[in-house]
């Protein structure tokens, strides 16, 4: 802390914070913040890997014997779940039984040395166990304590449990997304990765205030919410023009010429954002500049009223290239233009290559390669630190925390009768 503020984290507490060492380089940005998460699934995971990511000590909580139920989602990754790998790196694994006293009163001692406490369990568990953000911000008002929802914690879908095709459903996206004979969830779980995002920046921003005024938070991030934020685009159209934005499939409801075009060996896209770069796609890249000043086409308004026509007039001229020539041609006069890769085409993507963002990371079952957090800091790279075995990490912070108290079931975190 940089203001003389004694805000209560763990870097005054007197408790380990588990930095790492950079020996000597730059400290990463949150090293000294201790968080403490009671969460499962997508939402919450992907908040605190990217805050261990920035160098916050990550505790989490999870069930004895089943833990975080995305353990189980799959075996994909050498015997264990993607999504688990995925989100979970860097952070400290203690099976705790929070319906136990002796559960809560550890829950409890974390808390009071933690800087932040995160969950997502269904809605009103954190409250019913006892750990509440009201009963822990009393305990000390420094805290922040954040808690993700479906539906936030007052309405009438409040008690509703969520899940992220139900999200993406009842927020809209869905009428929204697919082709326009059939609607479809996206292929990531958007409405969770959008309230992770959004938790991950209340925490920084709770944690920011605190440096200045030395009070904590209270924050509620609803995954319903959430989502319905990024409907903005096709919600505003709604409201002030009385339609519903088609599915496109590829293409934008908004924007003409942006869809997949054909070549004589496959297809590329071309996603032409204003009048500047129809002008350049049809007078620089495709030959044709009588079509630059055509009335029926010169605006973005009038090449979307003319969809159907703009999209086969280009088609038409995109069809005599190779994809590669086209492509080229396409960046050489800055015309913005992709290939449609599948998940191989990423894995194997150029770009990540030459930006050397690979690095191996361990896990339970061995190292596995992963991609560095996309945040770049310039003076310091961000770790990316092993993937824990379930209740990994039981026995040593429950002797951080109480000492090692004779009688107890260290592996579960449980009095012994």
């Amino acid at each position: 802390m940089t203001d003389g503020v004694d805000t209560g984290g763990a870097g005054t507490s007197g408790v380990d914070t588990g930095g790492l060492d950079t020996g000597g380089a730059e400290p990463l940005p949150l090293e000294g913040i201790t968080v403490v998460a009671v969460e499962q699934a997508v939402a919450g995971p992907l908040a605190t890997r990217h805050l261990a990511d920035l160098g916050a000590r990550v505790i989490k909580i999870e069930r004895p014997e089943e833990g975080d139920f995305a353990r189980a989602y799959d075996n994909s990754v050498h015997g264990l779940a993607s999504h688990f790998v995925w989100l979970n790196r860097g952070k400290e694994s203690i099976e705790l039984d929070l319906a136990s006293d002796h559960g809560l009163r550890v829950a409890l001692d974390l808390a009071d040395r933690a800087d932040v406490v995160i969950s997502n369990l269904a809605p009103g568990a954190m409250e019913r166990l006892g750990l509440g953000a009201a009963a822990l911000r009393a305990r000390r008002d420094q805290l922040v304590v954040v808690t993700i929802s479906g539906y936030g914690d007052t309405g009438p879908y409040a008690g509703r449990k969520a899940y992220d095709m139900l999200v993406q459903a009842e927020s809209g996206l869905c009428s929204i997304t697919g082709t326009p004979d059939a609607a479809a969830k996206t292929g990531v779980p958007v409405s969770d990765i959008a309230t992770g995002m959004y938790a991950l920046s209340a925490v920084q921003s709770a944690l920011f205030r605190r440096e200045r005024t030395g009070r904590g938070a209270t924050v509620e991030v609803s995954m319903f919410e959430a989502t319905a934020e990024w409907m903005g685009h096709p919600m505003y159209i709604r409201m002030y023009e009385g339609r519903q934005v088609g599915r496109m499939g590829l293409s934008h409801a908004s924007i003409c010429p942006y869809d997949a075009f054909p070549t004589r060996d496959g297809q590329v896209l071309i996603g032409v954002q204003n009048d500047r770069g129809w002008a350049a796609l049809v007078g620089d890249v495709l030959g044709r500049p009588e079509l630059v000043g055509d009335e029926r086409y010169a605006t973005n308004v009038a090449r979307v009223a003319r969809r159907t026509e703009v999209d086969e007039l280009i088609g038409r001229l995109t069809a005599g290239y190779g994809s590669q020539e086209l492509a080229d041609k396409l960046d050489e006069f800055g015309v913005p233009a992709a290939r449609l890769n599948d998940v191989a085409g990423l894995v194997d993507h150029p770009q990540l290559e030459a930006r050397d963002r690979w690095r191996d990371f361990q896990t339970p079952a061995g190292p596995v390669r992963g991609l560095l957090p996309p945040m770049t800091f310039t003076d310091v790279e961000l770790p990316m630190g092993p993937v824990p075995a379930l209740g990994q990490h039981t026995d040593a912070i429950l002797a951080e925390v109480a000492g090692q108290v004779r009688g107890e079931d260290t592996r579960h975190g449980t009095a012994r009768g």
